[in-house]
């Protein structure tokens, strides 16, 4: 199903009710992406098109639940996109070689599992001074960042969490295995602080250092990209880095702020 064989009508009058009833703010995100979500959502519940669904979640709690966690963005992965990663460990290498504390700030981190990444880079690279390393991760979503403070994964047909862990030298340091689950240990977790942000409508942070936004630019609507970057132009000290995902780019508008060092990886200075 999709819109092309379902109706337009239906499907804003689907995002109007998520709005109103369930106080999810779909004009952030792009149509393309929500109409991939919601029409899992109605192909798993046996749903025939758009206004069958919205009938099903006026009256189902569950599947309302269901639709707002397939509607946040979680897709992660530790050290996602790991060639990325070594320009991450170059970044820190720099930074914490500056006799001082580095501040760091992951967001949206989803279930925790990219600002542990960052935590188990410090730790495992010789070249690195994790004890300077402070790690801010947030979300907008509570329920995920409760995940992702309890820090403890499953591996599963499509997630090979051994495999994500292979870029450290020894993961047995950093996480616990039993069977198929996965703890970070309390090494990394100390490191980590999480909380509930709002990157379009929240406050910069202060003075960051290093800030991970990846993977989220390419599911937002346009018109919402540049208040994002406002908020990160206002977070990163003069010198800072930005890192975006890797088929991601700069608004147009927010260019003039950022310096390309490392294009491969997509890292930029703040000027």
């Amino acid at each position: 199903m999709s819109r092309r064989s379902g109706s337009q009508r239906g499907f804003e009058s689907l995002l109007a009710y998520i709005g109103s009833e369930l106080a999810f703010e779909s004009d952030f995100y792009n149509d393309s992406y929500l109409d991939r979500r919601i029409t899992a959502r109605i192909r798993r519940t046996g749903s025939d098109d758009y206004q069958a669904y919205e009938r099903l979640l006026q009256r189902d709690s569950d599947e309302q639940a269901a639709l707002l966690d397939s509607l946040s963005i979680n897709v992660t992965g530790f050290f996602r996109n790991p060639d990325a990663w070594e320009g991450v460990r170059s970044v820190l290498r720099t930074l914490t070689a500056e006799n001082r504390q580095v501040q760091a700030w992951s967001a949206p981190c989803a279930d925790g599992r990219e600002p542990y990444s960052l935590a188990m880079l410090a730790l495992d690279d010789p070249e690195i001074d994790a004890r300077r390393l402070d790690i801010l991760a947030t979300d907008i979503n509570p329920d995920i960042l409760e995940v992702a403070r309890e820090g403890v994964y499953e591996a599963s047909q499509t997630s090979d969490i051994a495999e994500e862990l292979a870029p450290l030298t020894n993961n047995q340091q950093y996480v616990d295995r039993d069977a198929d689950t996965f703890s970070v240990t309390d090494r990394v977790k100390n490191m980590v602080t999480f909380e509930q942000h709002d990157l379009i409508r929240g406050d910069p942070k202060q003075d960051l250092d290093l800030l991970l936004c990846r993977n989220f630019l390419i599911y937002i609507d346009g018109s919402y990209k540049d208040p994002i970057f406002e908020t990160i132009r206002g977070s990163l000290r003069g010198g800072g880095y930005l890192m975006i995902g890797m088929t991601e780019t700069i608004p147009a508008g927010a260019r003039s702020d950022f310096d390309a060092v490392d294009k491969q990886h997509r890292i930029y200075e703040r000027r």
